[in-house]
């Protein structure tokens, strides 16, 4: 069968493939493309040909499969963008090698001037499996303050970096956080939660035209991945600033979804007039730059989840809430009458259970709310209980299998194994109705095939496989990775599938992943990626015309 405009119409792409999945449950031959939408499809390999003329690029790929291309619910493209202009720790194989690239830049600094890195480094990734020392830090730039933040809830400084933001050793816990201390009760340069906020606050910033240009660069190593659209999981002013210069400037690779930062640290007021003083609501912007909504923080991640139970390693600690909920339902209620959507990050039980209750209270005082309205960032670690509860009451829930992938030997030393083995259990929150939407939240480049490759088989990057029955299926994985993304970003009728009238968002692989051993699917990298009908990455010049 085949599917084509009731009126002529030449294609700009013609692409034949060995398959192309459409998400819906059909699975097509060619796909003809027009501007930046798909118009025509066709279950044959010359279905369209009737279609195409001497201006027509014509991809003969009976080699590849196409895709939707991927759509991810919670990704932070404005600090990995961030990573590319700072001291690149993450490529540290060891802890002398992480504090050898802090001293080499100290040296290259002005004294007193900061030393700030990237933030996608990981403990797990240096031979010693730790994080470095205060004494380490302190050696490798005695005179510079250093801020090694670790994703966006963990950090680590030397002391320069402590008294430039004025902590001591008599300073008290920042709100939601913790300043690490060792046995004798001094600092151990350690930063979590609110902590890591608090000093980051006073360290500089990348200047406007510099992140912009960022943006382009970054957004190009996620469009290499297969990577169509990003929700942008934290954005401030200045973030919004930025990704408006880079999308005026027609750097943006991929199409970007942004959430605002309300935050916790401030007073209810305070909040109310951030939300009117951006002169928008969800919604607002084009194709490619638009706000998604409002962004809330509620616990920490792994070193800080608000959990019912004290910590494994920790009997006297069960994480922490950042927000009263009070003050956070009257936020969200005055977000929501003026059309926001809300997102909260939540990631322990007792997070979940304290969001519950709030999204419960603002639809009380509102009324129901559409769909994907009030979303649950994360929600790692739930019953059945709450699970019951968040479908019932119709909230969303993003899910990140590389956050498992990546931290289960923390999870498994923090949380112990029958809680780090429940993490996201994606067949129970699917056996139930959920409206779920997968995602990443890695804080830089990462291949949305390895979190396929997590959700279908549980695999973790040095724990193991962890929680196995609550595995899923390929095909389910990946429609969460490009429908489920479409719904959460109210865009199913743009996005997310190879159907005519939608943005012509693909990528072709090598293999099928449908029908590939699933450990093929970790490695498995595109042959190209189009976002809009236009190439954003083709290093083989497929798509040539």
């Amino acid at each position: 069968m085949t599917r084509v405009p009731a009126e002529p119409l030449r294609l700009d792409y013609l692409i034949r493939a060995g398959a192309a999945h459409s998400m819906t449950g059909e699975t097509f031959r060619a796909v003809g493309l027009r501007g930046p939408e798909i118009v025509a499809v066709s279950h044959e390999a010359d279905g369209l040909d009737d279609l195409a003329d001497g201006a027509t690029g014509v991809v003969d790929a009976g080699d590849l499969t196409v895709l939707p291309a991927f759509a991810d619910s919670h990704e932070h493209l404005i600090e990995a963008s961030r990573n590319t202009l700072l001291v690149p720790v993450d490529r540290a194989t060891s802890v002398a090698e992480l504090t050898s690239l802090v001293a080499d830049a100290a040296h290259a600094a002005a004294p007193g001037a900061w030393v700030l890195t990237s933030i996608g480094w990981h403990e797990s990734n240096l031979a010693e499996n730790r994080v470095p020392t205060l004494a380490e830090m302190d050696a490798a730039a005695p005179a510079n303050p250093v801020l090694a933040r670790r994703g966006g809830h963990f950090a680590v400084v030397n002391s320069a970096a402590l008294r430039a933001a004025g902590i001591s050793a008599d300073t008290p816990d920042a709100p939601g956080g913790k300043f690490g201390r060792l046995p004798d009760g001094s600092r151990s340069g350690v930063l979590e939660g609110g902590a890591v906020y608090q000093v980051a606050a006073v360290a500089p910033k990348p200047g406007r035209a510099e992140l912009a240009a960022a943006l382009g660069t970054a957004s190009a190593a996620y469009a290499a991945l297969g990577v169509g659209t990003i929700r942008e999981a934290m954005a401030t002013i200045d973030d919004l600033a930025a990704y408006q210069d880079a999308w005026q400037q027609d750097l943006l690779n991929v199409r970007a979804r942004l959430m605002m930062r309300v935050g916790s640290e401030q007073t209810t007021d305070q909040n109310i007039a951030l939300i009117d003083g951006l002169g928008a609501r969800s919604g607002f912007g084009d194709d490619w730059l638009r706000i998604w909504g409002l962004k809330f923080v509620l616990d920490g991640g792994v070193e800080g989840a608000a959990m019912s139970q004290p910590y494994a390693n920790d009997p006297g600690h069960s994480g922490h809430l950042n927000w009263d909920p009070d003050d956070m339902i009257a936020v969200c209620v005055e977000a929501v009458r003026r059309g926001w959507r809300v997102g909260t990050h939540a990631v322990g039980d007792r997070a979940v259970r304290t969001l519950l209750d709030v999204y419960e209270a603002v639809v009380a005082q509102i009324g129901p709310v559409p769909p994907w309205t009030l979303v649950i960032e994360h929600g790692m670690f739930t019953d059945a209980g709450l699970r019951e509860r968040a479908v019932r009451d119709g909230f969303g829930v993003t899910v990140q299998h590389p956050i498992l992938w990546n931290m289960a030997s923390e999870m498994l030393i923090t949380w112990g194994s029958e809680r780090t083995a429940q993490i996201n259990p994606l067949d129970e929150w699917l056996a139930i109705g959920a409206d779920l939407a997968a995602g990443t939240d890695i804080v830089r480049p990462f291949n949305p095939m390895t979190a396929v490759w997590g959700m279908v088989t549980r695999g973790t990057k040095t724990a193991g496989t962890q929680g196995p029955d609550h595995a899923i299926d390929v095909g389910t994985a990946l429609r969460l990775y490009t429908m489920g993304t479409a719904c959460l970003d109210h865009e199913q009728d743009k996005l997310g599938s190879i159907t005519p009238g939608k943005l012509a968002d693909l990528v072709a692989y090598r293999l099928d992943p449908l029908s590939a051993d699933p450990d093929a699917l970790p490695e498995l990298t595109p042959t190209f990626t189009m976002v809009g009908g236009k190439p954003t990455y083709d290093p083989d010049h497929r798509l040539a015309r």
